[in-house]
């Protein structure tokens, strides 16, 4: 069984001693030293590259966006846009306004319903009575077709606040022109608004415009109408007025 050597755990009965070199421990091999030999010069560098050699370096693409553009920055990174408020668009404002004569005044008055006078309308016989009241005929005359603003319900033309003043401006001066004008009533907000380019403080007013001349600012009839106290301080008016278009009367 290639036993070499057998020790027993106990001590046999009748065995022989066991011999005593056989129970020393045994001697660790010597280690064997290989000498190498010292290189030569002319295998330095081969040997300095082997040992000095470095891992190639691999880029790795950054991932795209699927549809083929750069990465976008990010936020912090990101330029702000500057941002430019628009202004919002002003809407057209609406409104109708006849033009009357009456001796040598000339009434540009707001149309309450937004259409002609008729006869029997309330706010024409308010007009009436208050031409009478002023010592001028109580039956003025229609001169040329209501303004009617905006002119267009569609298109691109600019019908703003500052158009619908030029163009009602630019409309009484062509008939003051034809005739001439001792004072201007413009009777109604709207009236007062885009030819005097002023607002309601002026009511009761005199206003003088530019290549228009003398305006007296008078609330609307329908605001008579409705706000009867409101005659009282249009009558003190008048009568501050009276003088300018009665001398031209005679």
């Amino acid at each position: 069984m290639q036993v070499v050597n057998w020790l027993p755990r106990t001590e046999l009965p009748f065995a022989a001693p066991s011999r005593p070199e056989l129970l020393e421990p045994l001697e660790p091999e010597p280690e064997v030293l290989l000498s190498v030999a010292p290189a030569s010069p002319a295998d330095a560098p081969a040997q300095q590259a082997a040992r000095v050699v470095e891992r190639p370096k691999i880029e790795v693409p950054r991932p795209t966006p699927a549809s083929g553009r750069p990465a976008a920055k990010p936020v912090e990174e990101a330029e702000e846009a500057p941002v430019v408020a628009r202004p919002a668009p002003v809407p057209p404002p609406r409104f109708a306004l006849q033009l009357l004569r009456a001796g040598r005044c000339l009434l540009l008055v707001e149309l309450p319903t937004g259409e002609s006078f008729q006869s029997r309308d309330p706010a024409y016989l308010l007009l009436k009575d208050m031409l009478r009241a002023a010592g001028l005929p109580d039956a003025p005359q229609i001169v040329g077709d209501p303004v009617r603003w905006p002119l267009l319900v569609r298109g691109t033309m600019d019908q703003g606040p500052d158009a619908a003043r030029d163009f009602v401006q630019g409309f009484l001066s062509v008939q003051m022109e034809a005739a001439q004008c001792a004072c201007l009533w413009l009777i109604g907000l709207p009236a007062v608004r885009f030819a005097g380019e002023k607002d309601a403080e002026a009511f009761n007013s005199e206003l003088q415009i530019e290549g228009l001349g003398l305006a007296w600012a008078v609330p609307g009839l329908e605001l008579l109408m409705e706000e009867p106290q409101r005659k009282a301080a249009v009558w003190q008016a008048m009568r501050r007025l009276m003088a300018r278009w009665k001398e031209s009367n005679e």
